[in-house]
């Protein structure tokens, strides 16, 4: 019997990785979205061509126009599709935006996480449920991690993160920003109805999620966005910490298979810290030249000596918890080659 897979944010990067890749192992897939990012975004932000590629792309794929926000919406589709897993991907993902939309911000993150989790715990209790988290749920605290400048990027001068953040972290007596405090909510929500109520559930607290499918905007989506200014000769605005600032970078097609081990394996309340790790992280300098070697244009950028508010100046994930718990599971995609794909995206993308 073909296993049912309801996806939330279909249309969105992870989203859309997560029906791809669910569709080739033959589950039919149910998406969840409503184009809420060319809401909080502009046009810039709209994803409608990525929910009419799935469309035409995927044999076993069912839009659902619905706002996750919408609970007597989200109760009734959860019990007519019965979905065998969950993965929640949809958000308000911009710590900048949320400041302008508080309300619209907590109402489609915390509230909207709320309304799923419910409606699975009364129609599909035993389905694993995946929560798309972020690492902004542990604020602006890794900038007290003693710090050393180096010639294009901070990194970390205490041993004791030598691998980068562990899900150990505190989370506590930090600045979030109100995405960041929004997203603490519905993490910890999942956690609890995971520990509460018995749900198999898990949050991935994302670093950087990249890939070539990503509709990069300035306030969301660094390297997507980055990578468009340098093919569009647009001037790309650096933030502060001299732009040595680090992220790191998970393709979205990793993230697609550690879903995949997790909804195979679940448990309950779990938490994992995912990321592309050390090997796969970068300063915005050393992406600026990782993206001119593939495209062979200069980037045009201007410094703003001002940081946004509760950004990280140094952060990659610790992947140790997750290779343990899923071993069969690891990065497959190099930064390199990660970049390479978003250039020739865009390339393609532009050139229409």
């Amino acid at each position: 019997m073909t296993k049912r897979l309801l996806v939330t944010g279909s249309s969105g990067l992870i989203g859309s990785e997560v029906c791809c890749y669910f569709s080739r192992n033959d589950w039919e897939i149910h998406g969840v979205d409503n184009n809420q990012r060319a809401v909080f975004f502009g046009a810039a932000g709209d994803t409608r061509w990525n929910q009419q590629r799935l469309q035409a792309e995927l044999p076993q794929f069912v839009h659902h126009e619905l706002d996750i926000r919408d609970r007597g919406g989200v109760l009734r589709l959860l019990a007519e599709v019965r979905p065998d897993a969950v993965v929640h991907t949809a958000a308000q993902p911009s710590h900048d935006r949320a400041a302008a939309i508080p309300f619209d911000d907590f109402d489609t993150n915390a509230v909207g996480t709320l309304n799923l989790l419910e409606a699975c715990r009364q129609a599909c209790p035993e389905s694993p449920f995946v929560h798309m988290s972020t690492n902004k749920v542990y604020g602006d605290r890794p900038n007290t991690i003693a710090l050393k400048e180096c010639a294009t990027r901070w990194d970390y001068d205490d041993p004791a993160y030598a691998a980068g953040i562990p899900e150990t972290f505190s989370i506590d007596q930090s600045k979030h920003s109100l995405f960041g405090a929004s997203k603490v909510a519905a993490d910890v929500m999942v956690q609890e109805y995971g520990r509460y109520f018995g749900l198999p559930s898990c949050c991935l607290r994302g670093g950087c999620l990249t890939g070539p499918n990503h509709t990069g905007v300035e306030l969301h989506g660094f390297l997507s966005y980055l990578v468009r200014c340098n093919l569009e000769g647009r001037q790309y605005r650096v933030f502060g910490y001299q732009g040595k600032q680090v992220r790191d970078n998970i393709h979205s097609e990793d993230v697609a298979r550690f879903i995949d081990a997790f909804i195979a394996a679940p448990r309950c309340g779990e938490v994992y810290n995912i990321g592309g790790g050390k090997a796969n992280s970068c300063s915005i300098l050393e992406a600026f030249q990782i993206a001119e070697r593939f495209s062979g244009r200069p980037m045009d950028y201007v410094y703003v000596e001002e940081n946004r508010i509760g950004d990280h100046i140094c952060y990659y994930s610790d992947l140790t918890k997750m290779r343990t718990h899923y071993p069969s599971w690891d990065i497959s995609i190099s930064l390199e080659e990660t970049i390479g794909q978003i250039v020739e995206s865009w390339q393609a993308r532009l050139s229409q």
